[in-house]
């Protein structure tokens, strides 16, 4: 056996948990779309927090009794859960502004803010990463069919694009401890979304099949797709990572087409495949430098 298949072991770990993070995430959006239909997006939000937390409760309380609760993992945890519940409420408020398909795209452009980190504070950027994420980025377009225009519901998405972004990178920074651990600290700074519903007096209780849904979201799009994350991000660099999560789009698809009919078009197939194109030409520049 090549010594350098050892070498390359945890990668392949690594990719194999971000693409199956990615696949969780875009299998999220049919439920997402269930679940909104009959609760405002404040209560989606934390009552799919509160589910996740719920889940890990019992191990994070494990490793306390344990003192394996390490202060990076809170921290970092923390961090992360701002940004990625900042993000969350941007991309929710701007998206009321203009269209599911702009929204998307530029949603999407957090690799590019990731790519930016890498080339101009890590450093470690070559011309295959450029051209990936020129792939990525067309390929996204394609995929999303974003009409034109700029306006304010734009500029929130793409600032909520910011904080998605900042969420890879600080998850690239915080990632060497538990990844379990991690994820329920990520996950307490969306409860405050509790706090529009305590102010009106109106706190949303899901029942029936919508209790059902979250309970999958909380558990299974968030606790192991969270996790896997950040496991995987512990071999992936932050700009690979970023070209990885652009699949959620296509798993999304793929996913409304087994469960609601939908079908993609010819250049939405042609914006996968550019999507694709970019993980392989990425792929060199995958493995972080592990001492």
């Amino acid at each position: 056996m090549d010594p350098g298949d050892d070498d390359r072991r945890p990668v392949y770990r690594g990719l194999a948990a971000l693409l199956l993070t990615t696949l969780l995430w875009g299998s999220s959006f049919p439920a997402i779309k269930f679940v909104v239909d009959e609760i405002s997006e404040f209560t989606y939000v934390w009552f799919r927090s509160l589910v996740a937390l719920a889940g890990l409760t019992p191990y994070t309380l494990y490793m306390v009794f344990k003192r394996r609760l390490d202060r990076e993992v809170v921290v970092g945890g923390f961090l992360a859960g701002i940004a990625y519940a900042v993000g969350l409420w941007l991309q929710g408020w701007g998206t009321k502004y203009t269209t599911a398909s702009n929204s998307a795209f530029i949603t999407g452009l957090n690799v590019v803010f990731v790519h930016l980190y890498s080339m101009l504070l890590v450093r470690r950027y070559s011309g295959r990463l450029a051209a990936s994420l020129i792939s990525a980025v067309t390929g996204l377009y394609l995929l999303t069919k974003p009409v034109s225009g700029f306006g304010f519901g734009e500029g929130l998405v793409l600032a909520g694009a910011f904080f998605w972004a900042l969420q890879i990178i600080l998850i690239d920074r915080y990632c060497e401890g538990d990844p379990l651990l991690f994820t329920y600290f990520e996950m307490m700074p969306a409860l405050l979304f509790m706090a529009p519903s305590l102010h009106n007096g109106i706190v949303e209780i899901p029942h029936g099949m919508r209790l059902i849904a979250l309970i999958y979201l909380g558990l299974v799009c968030s606790d192991i797709a969270f996790a896997l994350q950040v496991y995987g991000q512990k071999f992936i660099e932050a700009a690979a990572a970023g070209i990885i999560f652009l699949f959620e789009p296509v798993f999304a698809a793929f996913m409304a087409w087994l469960s609601l009919g939908e079908t993609l078009k010819p250049l939405q197939i042609i914006g996968a495949s550019l999507i694709l194109l970019a993980l392989f030409l990425s792929s060199k520049d995958t493995m972080k430098e592990i001492n």
